[in-house]
């Protein structure tokens, strides 16, 4: 059985929001990743992927999630409001270097933070992280002066664990963890 998943396909799905795989040949999947490797809170709390035009983002594309879902059957996915059709954001995992599992994460476009979408899109990528990928444990990574951010992981469920300097992050970064069960994943 393989779990690789394909640019377009639905990942999950909740009364509010759609989740899909992103695809470099979707003009709004890149205007979107665009649009939020730029926004001046993820660059603070995330980091600056050095990504100014469509072309860097298509590429930005193609070597970060589409490279995931073909490795590992999971990356980061478009957020889609169902009620506009509008993409607001990304939610997904993240293998990363000096991490023994995917962590989650996310991002919203600043006209949509607050609302409750980004723990609504979270929520349904660890239930689709326990049933479709049958994983165990989750991480999650976080600056360790954002406090919204600790904020969400902790309703999530995610625990503390220590903190931690990763390979290509230039400052240490708290690291959460959340092992998950049939309930966490209902």
């Amino acid at each position: 059985m393989t779990l690789a998943i394909a640019p377009g396909q639905r990942i999950a799905g909740t009364a509010r929001l759609q989740l899909h795989a992103m695809s470099d040949r979707d003009d709004a999947d890149v205007a979107l990743t665009l649009e939020l490797l730029n926004d001046p809170a993820f660059i603070r709390n995330i980091a600056d992927r050095g990504v100014r035009t469509l072309e860097q983002a298509r590429d930005y594309l193609r070597n970060g999630a589409l490279r995931s879902y073909a490795q590992h059957g999971f990356g980061m996915y478009a957020i889609r409001r169902t009620d506009t059709g509008d993409l607001i954001g990304n939610c997904g995992l993240v293998r990363r270097d000096g991490l023994d599992g995917p962590d989650l994460g996310y991002a919203l476009l600043p006209a949509h933070a607050g609302q409750g979408f980004a723990l609504e899109a979270a929520r349904a990528v660890i239930a689709d992280a326990g049933s479709r990928l049958g994983l165990a444990r989750l991480h999650a990574i976080v600056n360790p002066d954002n406090a919204g951010s600790i904020r969400l992981l902790q309703k999530l469920g995610f625990e503390f664990d220590r903190m931690i300097v990763l390979p290509a992050i230039e400052h240490a970064v708290d690291l959460f963890h959340l092992h998950l069960s049939k309930e966490a994943t209902a």
